[in-house]
């Protein structure tokens, strides 16, 4: 019998109830978990004398910490528990651990993460942080023997990307293949259950959690990180189409301009059309000496068109306009055809998203990118959601381009850009057009000089080069 009942939280109360032979926890970091195994493999030693416990984590502080929970365990349970501290328990591989040990004989060693610490060895099995060893495969490899004579196994961890052996084993279990007990806890559910409420000592408003939740996510300098160590959502480093490296080689405070008057370059406008679920973007790159320049990305959510319109159109009538490009997939497309019917066709480009349209867009803005080409101002939200779009391969073979929908969008900055980018045609020299019938000017050419006729024709000369393949109309 306890002297005192500990007070653990509902998701850690449904893992300690769990008998299952193997149990495989997918969570958040810093939710107790490692204080709640503590607990169970504690009381197992208690309940089953001689029983030898093997916990294994990814660095020695985590095994230190989990000893003194161990002890502190042992004490609650008011059982005598002598800490024996660091052991060699083979000699041969200089394998050490941290050792307690009960009064009936059983004992837990807390392990170094070398696998050949678990070699000739049998009983309990917790694997602690698992997708974080340095060699999980041979890890798992000598591992898992240890519990062939009926022992437990306890696997808990955060994700460290999809080449993992973690993820393949929570992927498993998900669909069926194992046939082991799998919980997930992000960090919404042990919030919503009460985390937040004992970080802050007292009992929290729903209210109260959502803005510590907010807090949290907005302090975690970047998505993938809280998506991986707080959502459990294992991140694909390798797929994401611009690193943060290559981002942040191309910020520069100079580029941002409150005010557009002041550009002296060809401006390129993108815009990303949404009205419900993600971002309105309108990307403002002014384009001068080989060199691209992010001077404003304009964001609306759930905005009317009608606002979006007149935002658009108000930097549309800027004096060094030289051509705006328009998402005309679906709604975009009443957008695209009143806005070209404003300015013209010369100016305004609709552009229709394909699979292989978004690839040529996003493989033109990379190139900027990976040619340092391109000056972007450092802000959070547009390093996020360029960082966001992910090169995915699917099982028929064909490569499409996504990112992950959240609060902050839909990578709609990024396609912004893209498009931005993509009105920028090559400059291949001065031409000169006649009109042979001597008609009167069209209404798409009313009002231009002779440099920007020129550049009408270059750029009809260049959509027919590339088989119009962007074009709407």
């Amino acid at each position: 019998m306890t002297s005192k009942a500990p007070r653990f939280l509902p998701y850690q109360v449904r893992w300690l109830k769990d008998t299952s032979k193997v149990k495989i926890w997918e969570k958040s970091r810093r939710i107790g978990a490692t204080y709640c195994q503590s607990f169970e493999d504690a009381s197992d030693c208690i309940a089953h004398p001689g029983l030898p416990v093997w916990f294994s984590s990814a660095d020695e502080t985590a095994a230190r910490e989990y000893i003194v929970y161990c002890e502190m365990w042992a004490k609650l349970h008011q059982r005598a528990a002598k800490v024996l501290g660091e052991q060699v328990i083979d000699e041969k591989n200089g394998v050490k651990a941290y050792v307690i040990e009960f009064r009936n004989k059983s004992r837990i060693h807390a392990l170094s993460s070398n696998p050949k610490a678990f070699r000739s060895k049998g009983g309990k099995v917790i694997l602690d942080e698992y997708a974080w060893h340095d060699d999980p495969d041979a890890l798992w490899a000598a591992a898992r023997p240890c519990i062939m004579w009926g022992h437990p196994l306890r696997i808990l961890s955060t994700h460290n990307g999809q080449n993992s052996k973690f993820f393949r084993f929570v992927k498993d279990t998900k669909s069926g293949k194992l046939k082991w007990s799998l919980h997930t806890t992000p960090i919404q559910l042990a919030v919503q259950e009460g985390l937040a409420d004992t970080i802050a000592g007292h009992a929290l408003t729903a209210a109260e959690r959502q803005t510590w939740l907010d807090d949290e996510h907005a302090n975690c300098a970047d998505e993938d990180t809280w998506q991986q160590e707080y959502c459990c959502c294992a991140v694909d480093s390798a797929s994401a189409f611009l690193t943060y490296d290559e981002i942040i080689a191309c910020e520069d405070p100079s580029a941002s301009m409150d005010d557009l008057s002041g550009i002296s370059g060809d401006l390129l406008v993108g815009f990303d059309v949404a009205r419900k679920r993600d971002l309105s973007a309108i990307a403002a790159l002014e384009h001068y000496g080989g060199m691209s320049w992010l001077r404003k990305m304009l964001t609306m959510q759930k905005t009317k068109f009608a606002v979006q319109k007149e935002t658009l159109w108000g930097t549309l009538r800027h004096p060094k306009l030289r051509r705006c490009c328009i998402d005309a997939t679906g709604i975009g497309m009443q957008m695209a055809e009143e806005t070209q019917d404003e300015f013209g066709k010369y100016r305004i480009e609709p552009v229709t998203f394909t699979n292989a349209v978004k690839e040529d867009l996003a493989y033109g803005l990379r190139r900027k990118f990976e040619d340092r080409a391109i000056r972007i101002p450092p802000d959070f939200n547009l390093r996020e959601s360029l960082h966001s779009v992910k090169k995915i391969t699917t099982a028929a073979g064909n490569i499409r381009f996504d990112a992950v929908r959240s609060d902050s969008g839909h990578a709609d900055e990024f396609w912004a850009l893209a498009l931005a980018e993509h009105g920028i045609s090559p400059d291949n020299g001065p031409v000169s057009a006649a009109s042979a019938s001597g008609r009167g000017e069209s209404r798409n050419m009313r009002g231009y000089d002779a440099e920007e006729t020129s550049r009408f024709v270059r750029d009809v000369r260049d959509r027919k080069r590339r088989g119009n393949r962007y074009a709407g109309y």
